[in-house]
């Protein structure tokens, strides 16, 4: 259970579902109830197979490039921390590559539950980063079922939040929705800088 928690909370941290509610509304602009939340089941679904992916498959790619696992926290733990200091600064979208232009390509595309939404808007390198250094310390069976539940919860919460986009978005306001992502991005900070440090600690003790 243990597991379960520190991982929904991380991969909730960095993936800030609720910063990408005003690109999620403004991306839906006129949408019918159906298409909103077929939009946002698609775009849970989506989160949930890349990170999944990512979580089983991300080892081998790390063996195949001969990437250490140090180098990989060294280096998620940078791209976390980045997207921390986006989130405090109110950067988060232009940080994850959704300027007007993103969003004026994304309108003009039937489906976009997959690009931007899904990809790189809310998993994106800095979570699959997270995820693949998360296996190698919590790879017994019992951890990877709770990661496994941790990550479609996260998806759960995901589809949730994206299908009261529009509810949300009125109940806290524009300046509500900034003040929890400077919360979250002051998490994600300090969650970059963790690993960081591990990495560190890792190479310190190998010498």
């Amino acid at each position: 259970m243990d597991v379960f928690l520190l991982l929904f909370a991380a991969l909730f941290s960095v993936l800030n579902p609720i910063g990408t509610i005003p690109i999620f509304v403004g991306l839906t602009a006129g949408y019918t109830k159906f298409e909103l939340s077929k939009t946002s089941l698609w775009t849970a679904i989506n989160v949930f197979i890349i990170l999944i992916i990512t979580f089983f498959i991300g080892q081998y790619v790390l063996s195949f490039f001969g990437i250490t696992i140090s180098a990989l926290r060294i280096a998620g733990g940078l791209l976390i921390t980045n997207s921390g200091f986006s989130l405090l600064n109110g950067q988060f979208s232009k940080n994850k590559g959704i300027n007007k232009k993103a969003q004026a390509q994304a309108q003009d595309r039937s489906d976009i539950a997959l690009t931007p939404l899904a990809m790189p808007m809310l998993a994106g390198p800095g979570s699959m980063s997270l995820l693949i250094a998360f296996y190698q310390e919590q790879n017994t069976t019992l951890d990877i079922i709770w990661s496994c539940f941790a990550i479609l919860a996260v998806a759960i919460v995901i589809f949730l939040i994206l299908r009261s986009a529009y509810y949300l978005s009125r109940i806290l306001g524009s300046s509500g929705i900034v003040a929890i992502s400077r919360i979250i991005g002051f998490l994600t900070i300090a969650i970059g800088i963790q690993f960081i440090i591990s990495a560190i600690l890792s190479i310190a003790r190998g010498i």
